[in-house]
């Protein structure tokens, strides 16, 4: 049988193989064995040595043609196989739309946040601004610029996770006031800011206790403020977060950055003042501190402390909540317990 003859049966009985593969698989199998470097066709073009040199032209045309020829057919049936195969997924994959969907629960604002963003909204209406602060702070600005030089005794009570050794997590939104203080035009009107956000000091994690926790420092810097706008401005603000029937009460206390300095307590909401498991039988919940900013701060800022006077608190939004809601373990509110979480819905939120 001469080589032309043996082209012309290949070509025909590869054909009717191509016609009858059913998978992707099959196909691909029979392209390496008839096109493949050691296919059929392969080894029949082997022989053209042995043809006469007026033979190898015509045989040559041939297996040309041949080639092409199953190329096209075994991409075509590959395409047709391909094409099979994603019907079928789609068919198995069809989606019935009359299915009735998934309720998926919406998210809430944090109870802290609440608290803070309350907060926020009441001093805002008071003529407050709002500024936030490094949380990365010098040594220096985080004690020395409030008043607390290196062999105060404060610090021994605020064990701080320290960077190096000239910078720390700030320990007290307070880093943030002289910066403040000192960038403000007192040609323009008095200086009244509130400025929340995260503090860190190495606490024993308790149920009253964290490493991380929130504060929001409130800043009010004029002449002639004294003692009575601070009284009144807390008692303001301890009605609108505790409830209009809270009773305040201030007692001298000491912070290095503040003189005088008060401490500041809101009558029970659970006994109203009668005494209680939640008051220690006091009648009376201690909630922040607060002060007259001390001169030395004022005039490290460069404000002269005999025509400017002023006033700062220091309001932790963790306790407020506790407070607020009976919250009795302060490791609640980082847990991310939806349990928990989920009681707490904000004005608009389902």
């Amino acid at each position: 049988m001469d080589l032309k003859t043996k082209l012309e049966e290949l070509a025909e009985s590869s054909m009717t193989a191509i016609k009858n593969s059913d998978t992707l698989d099959e196909i691909e199998t029979l392209r390496v064995q008839l096109l493949g470097k050691k296919g059929a066709l392969t080894d029949l073009l082997k022989m053209m040595k042995d043809l006469e040199a007026s033979e190898r032209p015509v045989v040559g045309k041939l297996a040309n043609e041949i080639r092409d020829d199953l190329t096209e057919r075994i991409t075509d049936k590959k395409e047709e196989l391909e094409q099979q195969a994603l019907n079928e997924q789609l068919k198995e994959e069809t989606i019935d739309v009359t299915l009735p969907g998934r309720q998926y629960k919406k998210g809430q604002t944090h109870v802290i946040h609440q608290v803070m963003e309350e907060m926020e909204d009441l001093f805002l209406g008071m003529g407050y601004k709002i500024i936030s602060g490094s949380e990365i702070v010098s040594d220096y600005l985080n004690f020395e610029r409030v008043n607390v030089p290196q062999d105060h005794p404060a610090r021994d009570m605020q064990d701080s996770f320290y960077i190096n050794d000239h910078y720390l997590l700030r320990t007290q939104t307070s880093a943030v006031q002289p910066l403040i203080i000192e960038a403000h035009d007192f040609s323009q009107g008095p200086l009244k800011v509130i400025s929340p956000g995260k503090v860190y000091r190495r606490d024993s994690d308790d149920a009253t206790h964290s490493h991380q926790f929130h504060q929001i420092e409130g800043i009010v810097v004029d002449e002639n403020i004294t003692m009575a706008d601070l009284m009144g401005t807390l008692e303001v603000m301890s009605k609108e977060i505790f409830g209009a029937d809270r009773r305040v009460r201030f007692r001298p206390s000491y912070f290095p950055f503040t003189e005088p300095s008060v401490e500041v307590d809101v009558s029970c909401f659970n006994c109203d003042g009668a005494g209680c498991r939640i008051c220690k039988h006091s009648g009376w919940i201690e909630i922040l501190g607060a002060g007259m900013i001390h001169p030395n701060v004022l005039e490290m800022s460069h404000v002269d402390s005999t025509k400017y006077s002023g006033f700062a608190f220091g309001v932790g939004p963790d306790r407020m909540a506790m407070l607020k809601y009976g919250v009795d373990d302060i490791r609640h509110f980082f847990l991310n317990d939806q349990r928990f979480l989920s009681q707490f819905h904000q004005k608009g939120e389902e």
